[in-house]
């Protein structure tokens, strides 16, 4: 099994999902954000799936920072921004094959982990 993840080492939850995996042994592939940009291709797989206000930390300091409060953006422009400006994304983003996550999900990555073990 492995899995790769998205996100920043400063994040406590991208620390905890690193954690996750590799307590239980899964081989994992990080990508900072802060040092190498998510592919837009990437992005838009989670924005297919959760939709690209999913992918959006509006909690996040640097979306304050930017005063998107406001931002009525289309969704290719929402793409772009998060592709620039990683720390306005929710994380972390996992994604094990075709399955993916969006922000803290221990109960859908232990499914994945049971669902890998029972099968041969």
């Amino acid at each position: 099994m492995e899995v790769q993840i998205f996100g920043v080492r400063k994040s406590a939850e991208t620390r905890a999902a690193l954690r996750f995996f590799a307590e239980r042994r899964v081989k994992t592939h990080f990508v900072d954000l802060n040092e190498r940009a998510a592919a837009p291709g990437e992005l838009r797989r989670f924005a297919q799936k959760f939709g690209v206000q999913a992918l959006i930390d509006r909690d996040a300091k640097r979306f304050t920072e930017l005063g998107l409060q406001a931002a009525l953006l289309s969704e290719e422009r929402w793409l772009e921004k998060l592709t620039l400006e990683p720390l306005l994304l929710r994380m972390p983003l996992v994604r094990h094959q075709q399955l993916l996550t969006v922000g803290p999900a221990e109960e859908t990555w232990r499914a994945w982990v049971a669902a890998k073990q029972a099968s041969p």
